[in-house]
This record gives C-alpha cells, sequence and structure tokens, in this order.
C-alpha cells in the first residue's frame, strides 16, 4: 500500500484483528484509514478490496450492493463535489473479529458543488453536514453497510428547493428499483409489528442497554416526560436539517413534532455498541422508524403515506445522562416518501 495516500495516523489502542492486514492495529485504525485512502486520496478504486463483493448498502434513498456499486457511486459523488472531505467525529464501535465488528462512523464532511450532482447543475456553493456510516466489517471487507445523511440540508445548502427536488423524485417509478421497493415495505412492516423491547426493560447492567429502555419509553410508550430521565437539563440535540435543540423542553419538543407527524410510530433499536475512539462514555444506535403520515407538525397537510425513517444517533454520557446527541437521517428521502404517496 502506498503510503503517501494514507495520512490517518495510526491507533493508540491495539486489538485482535484476525483476517484483517497486518498494517491495521484495530478495527478504528482500519476506518480512518480507508475512508482517508478512498476519499481524500482519491482511490476510489480500493473499495474492490474492502467492500465484499456482494455488501449491501442500506439508505432511505436507495439500495445498492457490491464493491462495483459502492465504487460507481463513489465517483459520482467525487464528480459533483471533487473537493469533499470527511473528518471523523467519533468511530463507535461493538463486535470482534469473529463474528465481525460493527462500527457507526460519525462523519463532518465539507464540499464544494462544482460538478452535477443529483440536485442538478453546479452551483458552486459550499455545504457542511452529519453522515453516519455504520458498517459490518469482517475479514478486512465491510460486508454490510447502513448509510444516513442529511441530504435535507446539503440540497438547502447548495441553494435548491428540498420540496421541488422530492416532487421530482416522487415522480420517478420503483418498478426499475424491486430491491428498494421491498425493503422499504418490508422494513415498514417489521417496525410496526415489532413488539415492545421487553429485552430492554430494566436492564441497567450496561449504559447501552439502559439508554436504550429509556429510548424505548420515550419512542414507543410515548413517555415523553422521561426525557428528563435520558437526557440532563443543558444537553443539546444535534439534529438533522434543524438547528440545535437545547435544554430538556427544547428536546421534548423534537419527540412532540415527530411524532405529532407520525401518531402510530414505532421505533426499533437494530443495534447499539458503546466503545468508543473518544474519551469518556458513549453509546451508538442504529434505529428505523415508521408511522404513517396522518398529522400535520411535518412534510405538509396528511397524506397518509407510511413513512420509513432510518436513523442512527451518537450519545456523550456523563453521570448516566445524556448531555450531547448527534442524531441522523435522510429527511430529504423521508418527504420523497410523502409526495410519492400524494401521486398515488
Amino acid at each position: 500500500m502506498n503510503e503517501h495516500f494514507d495520512s490517518a495516523p495510526p491507533s493508540n489502542k491495539t486489538g485482535s484483528m484476525q483476517g484483517f492486514d497486518e498494517e491495521f492495529t484495530d478495527i478504528v485504525d482500519y476506518i480512518l484509514r480507508i475512508t482517508y485512502r478512498i476519499w481524500e486520496g482519491k482511490q476510489v478504486g480500493l473499495c474492490r478490496r474492502y467492500y465484499s463483493e456482494d455488501c449491501p448498502v442500506y439508505t432511505l434513498a436507495g439500495y445498492s450492493a457490491g464493491a462495483e456499486s459502492v465504487m460507481q457511486n463513489t465517483t459520482r459523488t467525487l464528480a459533483g463535489f471533487p473537493d469533499r472531505t470527511l473528518h471523523a467525529d467519533n468511530i463507535i464501535w461493538g463486535g470482534d473479529d469473529q463474528q465481525g465488528f460493527h462500527t457507526s462512523h460519525l462523519i463532518s464532511t465539507n464540499m464544494t458543488n462544482l460538478g452535477p450532482s443529483e440536485f442538478g447543475a453546479p452551483s458552486g456553493k459550499h455545504a457542511q453536514i452529519h453522515v453516519i456510516a455504520h458498517c459490518v466489517v469482517k475479514n478486512n471487507r465491510i460486508v454490510e453497510e447502513w448509510l444516513v445523511r442529511d441530504n435535507y440540508s446539503l440540497c438547502q445548502q447548495f441553494g435548491f428547493d428540498p420540496l421541488s427536488f422530492a416532487k421530482a423524485q416522487a415522480q420517478k417509478p420503483l418498478d426499475d428499483q424491486a430491491v428498494y421497493r421491498d425493503w422499504l415495505r418490508d422494513e415498514f412492516e417489521r417496525v410496526q409489528q415489532r413488539p415492545t423491547l421487553k429485552d430492554w426493560e430494566g436492564d441497567f447492567t450496561t449504559l447501552g442497554s439502559m439508554l436504550a429502555s429509556r429510548v424505548n419509553a420515550i419512542w414507543n410508550e410515548r413517555l415523553i416526560g422521561d426525557c428528563r430521565q435520558l437526557y440532563a437539563d443543558h444537553a443539546r440535540v444535534h439534529a438533522s436539517a434543524r438547528p440545535d435543540y437545547d435544554g430538556i423542553e427544547s428536546i421534548q419538543r423534537f419527540y412532540l413534532e415527530l411524532l405529532g407527524t407520525l401518531p402510530d410510530a414505532r421505533l426499533s433499536i437494530d443495534y447499539l455498541c458503546e466503545h468508543s475512539m473518544q474519551a469518556g462514555d458513549h453509546v451508538a444506535v442504529r434505529w428505523t422508524l415508521a408511522g404513517h403520515h396522518t398529522g400535520n407538525a411535518l412534510w405538509g397537510e396528511a397524506s397518509g403515506a407510511p413513512v420509513l425513517i432510518l436513523g442512527e444517533s451518537h450519545y456523550r454520557v456523563e453521570r448516566g445522562k445524556v448531555v450531547e446527541e448527534w442524531l441522523v437521517f435522510d429527511e430529504l428521502a423521508v418527504l420523497t416518501q410523502v409526495e410519492r404517496a400524494r401521486l398515488a
């Protein structure tokens, strides 16, 4: 490997990395290095080395599978935003080299729209958004990935109208995207039919299970007042496409806004992990929310659309309560789901 393509510093930690190239000291080092090589280093062909041939990549805006698709999508993105940089705010991980690592990579990404993109002709404008890439990694390759990106903010910052974009996307038929269409349907049904998360109730043996129990109470049991059990009084939530929410009252309004828009929503906690590259207590939660758009708080007049939200949260915890949360989901893709229902 040509080291001049790799400026990511080695991790101070070490761990078992059976099946991985010897250069990687631990799973954090692996994620930092391959991300830099592919994106800032423009060595896009390394996707073939670091992604499995059949790796599924789930996003709310579409589905792809395999290293070749990852390489093509990366090239397409860099053509529109050739100066894109990806700063690792945190990597929270779980698992091991036998069953597979799970890595939740919180990224602050900066880019300038210098070429044609999914939004249209280049605007020349600059943008910064949050992205979280949740990967399952085994034997030196990413074998599964869930990607959440604040595309709503990206669209706005580049000078485009999110509603107009969503309406245009909604007019495109899903018949030629059968796997994506079926995944949306199956995930919606899975989350809506999932029983209350009994496994988390009363299990406070780890920080993650305690946090999951409280998240479940707020979303699925509608105990919005339990925000006071989950968050510190001075907590701050950075939520996609929104100004920061500061303090308990403000954070409660965020939950009420989403639940008022999707009154029958159910939340599935799909994975959580607690090992962090940052000092202190951190937890990452990959979650899926499913409900019908029968409220008017968001996305225009109620459409009745079945709405699926794929999201991920990073929590920083002090003295048993969340003091900061980074919550990322693709609200532009959600708006597209709503507009598609209006056309049906």
